[in-house]
């Protein structure tokens, strides 16, 4: 799987950059780049544990996501000054929906499902 690692990075990088370009545009829907969002952070999670199974990369994604989203019910001061800059809204969103729940585990299912069917691998 190491040998994988370098597509695997080339593969984040296009995915950060359709996400980005989701946002710009309104003619793509708002769910899309949620949806980007959970497959991107299904590739980094593999690159950086990368022998582990799909299946421990998948839960991993899908905690961490939600964690994300339900976090936005948070809200103090300090995190809600955060939200408001760029990085932040893009890595930690701006408010809970259920949508952006659903959109995040449409995404993993299909990046497990796809590094599943592409590299052939039992997880």
């Amino acid at each position: 799987m190491k040998k994988h690692r370098p597509y695997y990075f080339i593969l984040l990088l296009v995915i950060i950059f359709l996400g980005i370009m989701s946002r710009k545009t309104d003619l793509i829907p708002l769910s899309t780049g949620d949806f980007l969002y959970a497959v991107m952070m299904y590739v980094f999670i593999r690159i950086l544990m990368i022998d582990k199974k799909g299946i421990q990369i998948m839960i991993t994604s899908l905690l961490i996501c939600y964690g994300i989203e339900f976090s936005q019910l948070y809200h103090a001061n300090w995190i809600d000054e955060l939200k408001n800059t760029l990085l932040g809204r893009y890595t930690l969103g701006q408010g809970f929906l259920w949508t952006d729940i659903l959109a995040y585990t449409m995404g993993i299912l299909l990046a497990f499902g796809i590094e599943r069917i592409v590299l052939k691998r039992k997880f």
